[in-house]
């Protein structure tokens, strides 16, 4: 991208409540949150964040070189040269700033946002591909990855901060992109990432028992969701997942055109599952039957979210169902890995309470015999602490064998976090359930004892390559471990 140049003046117009000492006729370069990088002509933003108070950095960003500074409160000297920008909330402000800063690039490309517990990075995937092969040149920003049509940005959030956001979605409507679609998180939404952009639609999968780390009780977690919606334009289209009881309570005040989907009830967009087995999913939607290679009634829901919002951006139905029933789901999500002798491994990211469940519900429903169901399944440490016990006592109702074992453990203690997990194991599943901290060893324990048919589920990590130890990542990948055990057990399965 070619550098830009931006006078104070056109960033702030129409921000309410912005007050600038100096002047604002002082032309930035870059927009910096980070005082190490800041260079001369910047624009320093003094972010208060969970970690640290960039407030403390002002002095450091001055004397690097910065040309603005964005706060909240004003140093004691004001240096002469520098224009200070206070505003209530720098983050709120620093999301108009930079979609200035970029020429509101979220106006000149088609923009859907995707929020909810679980289903966010399939349904922003499959409107990926669904559109891609429509014909369109599209973007995508998701947990797994953000993708300019091939070229793969890897990404380190679910959504990035509103600079870093501004200047891909910049970046994608200078390579040809026409539709975008993001994931959007709550905390993306309580920290102002998203402030600023303008969405052509969003969409609500369900919400469940997460995050409480950040939120701290489930009401703040569901009021973070339901902004996303309360400052959609009335432009866009909201669609909802009105099976989810809170469904209606997104677009209570919303200004967006609300559509609903649903596999239980009349809606908008109406759903049946008429099959469903480990080759695909055979559907009814809006009194068309299709065949998909995606299974499981969670990807009934994911599917039906995504064709909804398809013929919300006017797109034709027919054609709309011929390319979805040619998807696959994306890295990590139902990844089904089968060894030689037709041992069965899913690879999924399932890592609350509620998508556990759906995944081995889902697997239940797949069953055709007397095949165990061996689940692998931790918690991250450093998060929701009150889902561990919860985790664990669904992967024992639901499994035959359970092995609880190590996740991100961050900067806990592996052992201190499946002690937790350990509390909700029923008393009639212990014997049924074992601890191996090490997650390598759990994935080779699990595929030695398994048998063919059998369906081993490894659950919460998904696409993730690394294991987060003490801020240190480690690589290691779920698929790539599954496959090594499966190539070292083969000759005895025989």
């Amino acid at each position: 991208m070619e550098s830009i140049q931006k006078p104070i003046h056109s960033l702030i117009s129409g921000i309410a409540g912005v007050t600038v000492h100096g002047s604002e006729n002082v032309v930035v370069n870059k927009i910096i949150i980070d005082s190490r990088r800041v260079l001369p002509g910047s624009l320093f933003v003094a972010l208060r964040g969970t970690q640290t108070d960039g407030h403390q950095y002002v002095e450091t960003a001055s004397d690097l070189g910065a040309a603005a500074i964005l706060c909240e409160k004003l140093p004691a000297q004001l240096r002469a040269g520098i224009t200070y920008i206070q505003a209530q909330d720098s983050a709120s402000a620093m999301g108009f700033i930079a979609a200035s800063f970029y020429d509101q690039p979220s106006k000149k490309v088609t923009l859907v946002g995707v929020t909810g517990t679980n289903g966010k990075t399939s349904v922003a995937t499959f409107l990926f591909q669904l559109f891609r092969a429509l014909g369109y040149r599209c973007g995508l920003l998701s947990t797994v990855q953000n993708q300019i049509e091939d070229e793969v940005i890897p990404s380190t959030h679910t959504t990035p901060d509103a600079v870093a956001l501004n200047e891909l979605l910049a970046l994608m409507h200078e390579k040809g992109c026409s539709h975008v679609f993001m994931e959007v998180s709550s905390h993306a939404v309580s920290q102002h990432r998203i402030t600023g952009l303008h969405f052509a639609g969003g969409i609500f999968t369900n919400i469940t028992h997460d995050h409480l780390d950040f939120h701290k009780t489930f009401d703040n977690y569901i009021t973070a969701k339901k902004g996303f919606f309360d400052q959609l334009p009335k432009t866009a289209f909201a669609l909802v997942n009105i099976d989810d009881r809170r469904g209606s309570v997104m677009v209570q005040n919303t200004k967006a055109r609300i559509e609903t989907y649903s596999l239980q009830t009349l809606a908008t967009y109406n759903g049946k599952i008429l099959s469903d087995t480990l080759t695909g999913m055979h559907m009814e939607i809006n009194n068309q039957e299709v065949w998909f290679r995606v299974i499981g009634r969670f990807n009934g829901y994911n599917l039906l979210s995504v064709y909804g919002a398809a013929i919300a951006l006017g797109e034709s139905p027919e054609e709309v169902l011929t390319a979805l029933s040619n998807l696959n789901s994306p890295p990590g999500r139902f990844e089904q890995i089968h060894s030689v002798d037709n041992i069965v491994g899913i690879v999924d990211y399932a890592h609350t309470p509620d998508a556990l469940e759906n995944v081995l519900q889902t697997i239940a429903h797949l069953r055709h015999g007397n095949e165990q169901v061996i689940t692998i399944v931790g918690c991250g440490g450093n998060r929701d602490a009150a889902k561990r016990p919860k985790m664990a006592e669904i992967a024992c109702n639901l499994s035959t064998r359970v092995i609880l074992t190590s996740d991100n453990p961050r900067y806990e203690e592996p052992q201190d976090i499946l002690d937790q997990m350990m509390k909700g194991v029923p008393p009639l599943k212990f014997k049924n359930t074992i601890v191996v901290p090490d997650r390598h060893e759990a994935i080779f324990k699990a595929v030695a004892e398994a048998n063919p048919e059998d369906i081993i589920l490894i659950a919460g990590k998904g696409h993730e390559t690394y294991q987060e130890i003490r801020g240190v990542k480690h690589n290691f990948d779920d698929r790539q471990v599954l496959r090594e055990a499966f190539s070292s057990f083969h000759s005895h399965k025989e």
